[in-house]
């Protein structure tokens, strides 16, 4: 039975109308304490994790290269030696192998890479070659014998010219028609009176050439960067001041707006046909333009597939169905549309009441940003809390290979005596203490409470929004009953009364989106199976916990707006929005998200709007930006950067109208089931509220929403007058 905070007496019937009252959401108490308590035990337990992460990690391990002994290049006694060199590198299997710390073979911290190829033989016989020569050996060799120098393994058997990648030398490659070449020859000598094939220095390499070539594409994007970031700060405040345009212009002419904005995207859309269309059609008599993307194939560089006719009929094709979807949608949905349109003048009134709610995108940003960088520090700290690990390296056979040693008595142990030629390197990092057996718990409990952390902020400025709308919807004389500073109000009551109720909804879409990585993982795993049934199995699985993650968002959302209006806890408000909008289904599908269709089309004609601008800019197409426009390596990457960003600003910024629109609908359905407009129980909402939502009210009720306004401007005008 309802209870009086509903809105009911003790008897369950509704109470009298109390024009003083100033809606249901200012008598509440806490809510899912419990709840609250674990939430605040889970941060304190994940400052634990960030304070012992932080005391004994050290983020040097992946910043900096580690030579054979553990040290860091580019730190300490070796901070004028920043590069990592191999002795050789030709016992590394792959890239990933480098990366991985796990070569084995010695590895050295240098001042520079070398720049000459030669051998320890040819070396030696010349005094100058023999001193550049020892820069790249473990100790001064003295006057010992090339032989004795190879068997101690103090200097390499050969040098081959190399640049730096990453900190580490690797050898200078290049290619001559399909033959891979080491300088200017395909050739080189080992050291070891052997002539070895310069593809041999990339053994399990079957894609050299696209690792050189992504390795320079990663640079030059970075370069790309560095030259246009100030440009693309730049182009993200355009975004938003027309974000925050095209709201201020909703707030004073939603209709004419929503028109607006539906037409303009129509026409960006149709201008980016027209534009591909003329490309398409230059390229016709140009050389090698007529080929397909599949004999083109993967390119780092990806200018080259704007040179082929076939990617700007793909082009033309997926804009042609995005704007036929568009224009039918609009067709079949036009009557909802003019509804919606008067939805969204509502809506606008209530932001105008609450303009500082259009700025509180801002604040949950920054809280997201807050939380993000901490789980980000926590994993690098996490990451790199392991310890050394040295393994037993060999060339020959050895019962003692890849154990486990200790670099400091190695000389002296058995292991040596039996394995004479035998080495104790640095391996990896790892560890094998209490500690780091439990530290993939601790990686484990930092992704858990980063996705709780980041819901409870989403959570956090949904209910304080929709507490803000609901204050404005059940104020009975709009905006004498609105109280000061809803916003700040509605989040301080959030954070009073309803913290559990946000922890409680956040932890369980926490706990399907770490199921959904967990199913990606296991997915990776799993592609290299021939288990179709497994496959299928992994596919329905991904399937339904994505299913169920929109669900719970959607749930969520809802029962925020309920825990804003009455209180009550969250399962208890979660049921209510769930039947309440059940209840209305009809119109949640013919209004609700046909504005948020319409809100939809506003954020790509914001992105719209600016990528057209940076493609412009950027591209360098047009005379008027030539002299401003950065010269880069690829002009799609800062492209890409300012659509995306331009995306995330124009989403902030509409998700307030959005919110808004669900408290006000979720408030209307909730008010239509508690009143029933007559002059003991009227309806709080306004005539034309009335008018966009409900078309079967009778003719009493009608006139009685008619009759209440016309007695709040009487009594505002008698207040006034006193």
């Amino acid at each position: 039975m309802p209870g009086e905070e509903d809105g009911y007496n003790k008897n369950g019937e509704p109470k009298k109308f109390d024009p003083n009252f100033k809606g249901p959401i200012q008598k509440r108490g806490c809510t899912d304490i419990i709840c609250c308590i674990f939430f605040l035990l889970a941060i304190l337990g994940y400052l634990a994790v960030g304070i012992v992460a932080w005391s004994h990690g050290d983020p040097r391990k992946v910043i900096y290269p580690t030579d054979s002994m553990g040290q860091f290049c580019g730190q300490g006694v070796l901070e004028k030696k920043p590069f990592l060199f191999y002795f050789n590198i030709m016992k590394c299997a792959s890239p990933m192998v480098l990366l991985e710390f796990q070569c084995p073979t010695p590895q050295l911290c240098v001042e520079q890479c070398p720049n000459r190829t030669m051998t320890l033989v040819t070396a030696n016989a010349k005094s100058e070659d023999w001193k550049y020569y020892k820069g790249f050996c473990r100790e001064d060799p003295g006057q010992k014998s090339v032989t004795q120098i190879l068997k101690e393994k103090l200097c390499p058997a050969y040098l081959i010219s190399s640049k730096q990648f990453l900190q580490r030398c690797f050898p200078t490659l290049g290619k001559k028609g399909e033959t891979i070449t080491v300088g200017d020859d395909e050739n080189f000598d080992d050291g070891m009176g052997s002539i070895r094939h310069a593809k041999d220095l990339m053994p399990g390499m079957q894609n050299a050439t696209i690792v050189m070539e992504s390795r320079q594409v990663a640079m030059k994007i970075f370069e790309d960067y560095t030259k246009s970031w100030y440009w693309i700060l730049i182009c993200l405040l355009i975004a938003v001041v027309v974000s925050l345009i095209f709201i201020v212009l909703l707030r004073y002419l939603a209709g004419v707006m929503v028109w607006v904005m539906i037409l303009m995207v129509i026409a960006v859309i149709a201008y980016g046909i027209v534009h591909c269309s003329i490309q398409y059609v230059n390229l016709k008599d140009t050389p090698a333009a007529n080929i397909t993307l599949q004999q083109l194939g993967f390119q780092p560089d990806f200018t080259v597939y704007l040179h082929i006719r076939q990617t700007w009929l793909a082009f033309i094709i997926i804009l042609a169905i995005m704007e036929l979807i568009i224009i039918l949608l609009l067709i079949f949905l036009w009557n909802r549309i003019h509804i919606a349109v008067e939805l969204m003048k509502e809506a606008s009134r209530a932001v105008g009441y609450v303009m500082s709610s259009v700025f509180y995108p801002i604040f949950t940003f920054l809280l997201l940003t807050v939380v993000i960088a901490y789980w980000a520090i926590t994993a690098v700290f996490l990451s790199t809390s392991s310890e050394p690990v040295y393994k037993i390296f060999n060339e020959t056979d050895c019962p003692h290979a890849r154990e486990t040693c200790n670099p400091e008595n190695y000389t002296l142990s058995d292991m040596k005596r039996d394995c004479p030629l035998s080495e104790c390197l640095f391996a990896f990092y790892g560890g094998e203490t209490a500690y780091h057996k439990y530290l993939i718990f601790f990686q484990f409990y930092n992704v858990f409470l980063f996705f709780w952390c980041a819901n409870f902020v989403t959570a956090l400025g949904q209910m304080t929004l929709a507490g803000a709308f609901a204050s404005y919807y059940w104020a009975f004389k709009k905006p004498d009953d609105i109280p000061a500073f809803p916003l700040c109000a509605a989040l301080g009551r959030s954070l009073r009364y309803h913290t559990g109720s946000l922890a409680f909804g956040s932890l369980l879409l926490a706990i399907v989106q770490v199921i959904r990585v967990l199913l990606e993982y296991l997915d990776h795993k799993l592609k290299a199976a021939e288990n179709k049934f497994a496959k299928f199995l992994m596919c329905c699985l991904k399937c339904c916990f994505w299913c169920l993650e929109k669900f719970i968002k959607f749930l969520n959302r809802n029962a925020y707006i309920m825990v804003a209006i009455y209180g009550k806890n969250f399962c208890r408000s979660a049921r209510d929005a769930f039947f309440l909008l059940m209840r209305n289904v009809v119109r949640v599908v013919v209004l609700d998200k046909v504005t948020d269709f319409i809100l939809f089309l506003g954020k790509l004609l914001i992105v719209g709007l600016v990528g057209i601008f940076a493609f412009f800019f950027f591209s360098g197409h047009t005379d008027a930006f030539k002299g401003a426009t950065p010269s880069l390596h690829y002009y799609w990457v800062p492209i890409l950067t300012v659509l995306v960003g331009s995306y995330l600003i124009a989403h902030g910024f509409f998700s307030v109208y959005a919110m808004c629109v669900d408290t006000l609908f979720l408030c209307f359905c909730e008010d239509l089931e508690r009143n029933d407009g007559s002059v003991e129980r009227p309806f709080y909402m306004t005539a034309a509220l009335n008018d966009i939502l409900t078309k079967d009210l009778d003719d009493g009720a009608a006139r009685s929403l008619a009759s209440r306004d016309e007695t709040i401007q009487l009594q505002t005008k008698q207040d006034n007058d006193v």
